[in-house]
Order: C-alpha cells, then structure tokens, then sequence
C-alpha cells in the first residue's frame, strides 16, 4: 500500500508496529488515504515528528553486514586496518554511506541481490543495475570482475548518494547516471539488475529484458512472495535460473531465451 507513497524512512519497531516517516504533509496524507483503501484493519496514528536528525541518529546504529564474498560496511565499521576494496576473512570491503534509500545490505532484497550476484558469470561481463539507489550493487559488480558497470536511476538524490559511495570505493569502476529506463538507449547486457518492488517490475518487464543479451543474466528482486507468480509472468518466457528468498522477499535470476 505505501509502495507508491513518498516515504523517506521506516522503522520496524516491532513485528506488528511501523514508524513511517515522509518529508512532508502531502506525502503523509496520500499514505493514509492508500492504507485506508488497502488495509482497513490497520490502526493508523498521525503525528508531527521533530527533524533533530533523526535520519542520522538511525543510522549510526548500523554494523556491517557479510553476504557470501562481500562484506558491505558503513564508514564507521570498517575493519580495523583496512580500506574499502580489501579482503577481510575472505570477504571484499564495499563502505557504503547509510541514506535515506535502500542498498546499505541491511534490507533483504540487497542481500539477496549481492548473493544472486555471486552466482552469475562476471568476469569481462557488461552489467547495469537499474534502480540503482546506493550504487552497492553496481559496485559490487566491478569489485567482482565486470569489465564495464553502470547505475541507472531516475532520482537525482539517490544517484548523488551512489556517486558519494564510489569516492568511498576507488577500485570500483562504474557509470553513474539519471535517467528513466524507458528512455534508454543501450547494446544490450550480459547481467541487468533490477531491485525495485513488484508492480514496477511488472510495469517496465518489457524493457528490462529488451537491455538483456540472449544467454545473459537478469537479475530481480524487490518483489514479494505473493507478487511472485504476477512478476514472472511478466518476463516470460525467460528462464528462471535461480530463485531465493528471506522472509517474505524474493529474488530471481533469469535468462531470456
């Protein structure tokens, strides 16, 4: 219900407690409409809440967080002695900066989407993580081999976010862009990753898979376990190479025919 609301920030309190946070009143005003319609049984409570940085004090709580031959860390939990792009216990050093969008590895669908990442031939590959938010998985993609690597979004915020955490990664190599993907014009991939939510992925199924190579990799997350059986109907008649999940997240690697 709030996947097409403005919202800048949530924080699960409990299993069954939400705080959202929005930039202003608009934005709260439409979340409330939409979960009024959507989950009516939903207990809704509407309140002003004081900046005092809070977007900053969340955030300093975060560790780093190892998925396979990554480890994704803020700059405040590095290991000691070390630099973003170094091997620690086996593990490559992304430092990703905390922001107000997903790709610090602390969501579920980043997780999934650095695991499916490791599973799929990189090495000279021509990757382009759409939705690109942080830019962690873009330059995931360089540390692990890709030859060329770029990050797409159409939010001028988040792509700025994405080029902050390439000067915290200098060995990563990747063009950073704004633009919506239905205006791109490119040769297609061998690895294209999209981690947006369910009902985008329908929506823009047709021209992810136009930016895919025949034999290459596309590589989906954000989308539900419900939503599941909708989205890949929607990319047929690709292949599904692989499929995980946490929690109620999925992520699917396919491969077009």
């Amino acid at each position: 219900a709030l996947a097409d609301c403005e919202v800048a920030a949530i924080e699960e309190r409990s299993d069954d407690e939400w705080q959202v946070c929005f930039a202003d009143d608009q934005s709260r005003t439409q979340a409330l409409a939409e979960l009024g319609r959507a989950c009516p049984e939903v207990a809704v409570e509407s309140f002003e809440l004081d900046d005092g940085d809070w977007a900053a004090r969340s955030q300093a709580s975060l560790r780093a967080v190892r998925v396979g031959a990554l480890l994704i860390a803020p700059p405040w939990d590095i290991p000691p002695g070390l630099t973003a792009g170094q091997v620690h216990e086996g593990a490559r050093v992304i430092v990703i900066l905390p922001s107000m969008g997903f790709g610090t590895g602390h969501h579920a669908t980043t997780r999934l989407c650095l695991a499916a990442l490791q599973q799929v031939p990189l090495d000279g590959a021509r990757v382009i993580d759409v939705g690109t938010g942080s830019g962690v998985l873009a330059i995931a993609a360089s540390l692990l081999g890709a030859r060329e690597v770029f990050g797409l979004d159409d939010d001028p915020d988040a792509v700025a976010a994405a080029r902050e955490n390439l000067e915290f990664n200098p060995d990563a190599s990747v063009s950073v862009t704004v633009q919506d993907l239905r205006t791109l014009q490119e040769t297609p991939f061998d690895v294209v990753t999209a981690n947006l939510t369910g009902g985008l992925l329908i929506a823009v199924a047709e021209g992810l898979k136009a930016l895919v190579r025949p034999g290459g990799r596309l590589i989906l997350s954000g989308l539900m376990e419900v939503e599941a059986e909708d989205v890949l109907r929607a990319f047929a008649p690709c292949d599904v190479m692989a499929r995980a999940q946490e929690d109620e997240w999925i992520c699917a690697t396919l491969q077009p025919r």
